[in-house]
């Protein structure tokens, strides 16, 4: 019996994930407000019905899609911000980590830069609560560096909110720099030291902020 119950419950993930991955194909052509149940359940190859024994709308299944993007990130964030082999190893580990999302899954990337301001208020929601998510958890990391000894827990998060954005600036700088037809490592680069250079521009003037 328990084995039976396996293989459902591995036929139904299969099921989902084969919903998620038709809607982020069908995504890169359209926004989520536009997107047509049926469109979903035709490139699946299963009835309408069948959707709803895994989401609820295709909000829901945007929702999924956020969590899908950027959940995975969510254990990276310590080991990369934490304060080990200084500001520039700090950098250069966070870098290095947006570069290597982009590259792996440039469509999810491109769902969020895409649903962030649009037009599904619980995407919106969702991508804005994994980001605020993201700015505590750098934020807890910033609390342990001896640098930020005697900064208040407002302005750690304040920190923690122009890392994240400048993060999100940054995937949007290598997510262009994958699409262009004839992209190169010098380009790569560019944008690599782009990034750089200004989260070491955030990270001298909060040296001085208390000043």
């Amino acid at each position: 019996m328990s084995h039976t119950v396996g293989v459902r419950q591995a036929q139904k993930q299969k099921t989902r994930q084969a919903f998620l991955d038709a809607a982020l194909e069908l995504l890169e052509e359209q926004s989520l407000s536009s997107l047509g149940l049926r469109e979903v359940t035709r490139a699946v190859g299963v009835a309408p019905t069948a959707f709803y024994r895994h989401f609820h709308s295709t909000a829901d299944l945007g929702v999924a899609l956020v969590d899908e993007a950027l959940g995975s990130l969510h254990p990276m964030v310590g080991p990369t911000v934490s304060a080990a082999g200084g500001s520039d190893e700090r950098i250069a580990r966070a870098v290095q980590l947006i570069e290597h999302h982009v590259r792996a899954h440039p469509a999810h990337i491109r769902f969020i830069a895409r649903e962030r301001h649009g037009g599904v208020q619980p995407v919106r929601t969702a991508i804005r609560d994994q980001l605020a998510r993201f700015a505590a958890e750098v934020r807890t990391e910033l609390a342990k560096d001896p640098e930020n000894t005697g900064w208040g827990d407002d302005d750690l998060l304040m920190l923690a909110h122009l890392y994240v954005d400048q993060m999100i600036a940054t995937a949007s700088l290598f997510l262009e720099a994958l699409e262009e037809p004839d992209a190169s490592e010098a380009e790569r680069e560019r944008v690599t030291q782009v990034a750089v250079r200004r989260l070491r521009l955030i990270s001298l003037g909060c040296r001085h902020w208390r000043d």
